[in-house]
């Protein structure tokens, strides 16, 4: 994990003072709503639907348990006991109150946390898989990569006011975990056939009201030049990119316009300009970075399959958790725990202050301090001794932070929707709980097997329904919250953006609409093949005609 230095600690507690300046002088009447508008953007703070929400950075996810007791205590003290994790790997709080802002970024700032870039026209956070340095099968950890990048992009003079929002993931695994190709940048750690490391880079990717799969701008980049390749994407979306309609001010936009080929040549033109620039990464400044991304003190050759064997032979209840929420690690005698947040009547993704504490407790005890946020918004342990699995799985049930449902269909994805959401055109968290309690038999999902279903407000996206298996998005039909559904969707390798069904549906209507889906899968599939599978064997329209003829 990242370290700061004594100037990143100065920084921050210089910005802090800066900010309750400017806070005390809005509230005095001193600056206007125009005004304090970018100043609070700055620092992560919006204007929802009934109170200010504030948006923390959490760089690529990671947490130290200091930091995740620390979220507690602004939980506490400062909102209504609770958190939300997003998407895009950050925490929100959405009831602080705009006086006390201030003393949550100095709270924040003395775990070396902030607020810094998670709004406005920037460079926001950099995500990437939640399994980075641990995975059995990754190309390279992918975290350094993403610290080079976060330092360059803070405060970076040139990108501070964009077009537009700007959103960078990079994914070191086979799978991707970090919806990488729907970023406006996605970035891909590559081995070449010569055995040496290289990054293949995309852009014009992106999900709301034009979803985009990113195509590829640089399709190798040795390392060095990493940071003069993406500068000059940049450069051209800054220049060129639209700033007279907000809705069409995304690269995605700049991309589909111009056309592919002529942004690639623009990209690559300005990169041959910059390619020798100060921007060139040097073997010091790598390993300087590396550094923080070593592996913890492993036990080396730990075997605990005996025990784990046992345990799991002994109770089906902790198989069954076993199966779904512990992953193969790279290092033998350990593996990646997931902890479900998507219990039955919570919002999908809230934590409470105790939660957290907890959490922090059984990342000091398991996972050598150190927790995870992924973007489905979950929270990982990433280094757990397998001989101890059991133990940490009986700990988990005593604060229902033990649900076997990772991958399944109640491992829902879903933003704040219409309950906070300013722009939300519906709600989603009473949704995702209908057909979560509709789909409540542990055996049923399990043999409905891996479905995403991701559910979102509106057309913004933040709970990325285009590339949900299944995907929701809450729209507006005189006045009425409706419900528009989608199949087809995936932010994996093969990427690709669900297509809608048909007309949208009423809220009661939404789970009969979800049991028609599954029960069409489980009529057509083949040799126990995943939703998605038979979905691109058999097409759109067997479920389509499904769906139609039991509900209109």
């Amino acid at each position: 994990m990242y370290v700061y230095d004594q100037y990143d600690h100065q920084m921050l507690a210089e910005r802090v003072e800066q900010f309750r300046d400017q806070t005390d002088r809005y509230l005095a009447g001193k600056l206007s709503d125009a005004e304090f508008l970018p100043l609070r953007l700055q620092n992560g703070l919006y204007i929802q639907r009934l109170a200010p929400m504030l948006r923390v950075a959490i760089p690529y996810g990671l947490l130290s348990s200091r930091q995740l007791r620390k979220l507690a205590l602004i939980a506490r003290e400062y909102d209504k006991g609770y958190g939300h994790l997003t998407t895009r790997q950050n925490i929100q709080f959405n009831w602080p109150e705009l006086a006390e802002t201030p003393d949550i970024l100095t709270h924040l700032a003395e775990v070396e946390m902030h607020a810094i870039q998670t709004s406005g026209n920037c460079i926001r956070n950099v995500t990437t898989d939640h399994y980075a340095g641990v995975a059995a099968d990754e190309v390279e950890d992918s975290r350094p990569w993403c610290e080079i990048i976060r330092q360059w992009s803070t405060f970076h003079p040139e990108f501070a006011y964009l077009p537009r929002k700007f959103k960078i993931a990079v994914c070191g695994t086979p799978a991707d975990q970090a919806a990488t190709q729907v970023h406006d940048i996605g970035v891909y750690l590559i081995r070449l056939e010569n055995g040496e490391i290289a990054f293949r880079i995309l852009a014009g990717g992106g999900l709301g009201r034009t979803p985009v799969i990113g195509q590829v701008i640089f399709e190798h980049v040795e390392k060095r030049h990493l940071l003069t390749a993406l500068e000059a994407i940049m450069r051209v979306y800054n220049r060129e990119g639209r700033r007279d309609n907000k809705y069409k001010a995304r690269i995605k936009i700049l991309v589909r316009e111009t056309g592919i080929d002529e942004f690639r040549e623009k990209a690559h033109a300005e990169w041959e300009r910059i390619k020798g620039s100060t921007l060139t990464l040097t073997d010091a400044e790598i390993e300087r970075c590396q550094a923080f991304f070593v592996d913890p003190d492993y036990v080396r050759r730990l075997n605990g399959s005996a025990t784990l064997k046992e345990k799991l032979h002994g109770d089906a209840d902790f198989a069954r958790w076993h199966r779904r929420n512990a992953r193969a690690h790279k290092q033998p005698g350990y593996a990646i725990v997931t902890i479900s947040l998507k219990q039955t009547g919570v919002a999908p993704g809230d934590i409470t202050d105790r939660q957290m504490e907890f959490i922090a407790d059984l990342a000091d005890k398991y996972s050598f301090g150190e927790a995870r946020i992924s973007h489905k918004q979950n929270i990982i342990l990433a280094d757990v001794e397998q001989r101890k699995l059991h133990e940490l799985w009986r700990e988990l049930s005593t604060q229902s932070l033990h649900t076997a449902a990772l991958g399944l269909l109640t491992d829902i994805i879903c933003c704040p929707g219409g309950d906070f959401c300013a722009l939300a055109n519906a709600k989603s968290i009473p949704v995702a709980e209908e057909i979560q309690r509709y789909f409540e038999d542990a055996a049923e999902l399990e043999e409905i097997g891996d479905l995403q279903l991701n559910i979102s407000g509106c057309m913004n996206a933040c709970g990325h329904h285009h590339v949900g298996n299944i995907g929701i998005l809450g729209v507006d039909k005189k006045g009425e919250e409706f419900y528009q559904v989608s199949i087809g969707g995936s932010s994996a390798r093969e990427a690709s953006l669900g297509k809608i069904l048909g007309p949208s549906f009423a809220r009661e209507e939404v789970p009969g609409v979800m049991r028609t889906l599954v029960d069409v899968y489980k009529a057509e599939r083949k040799n126990g093949e995943a939703f998605l599978d038979t979905y691109r064997r058999i097409g759109h329209e067997p479920f389509k005609q499904a769906v139609y003829a039991g509900n209109h």
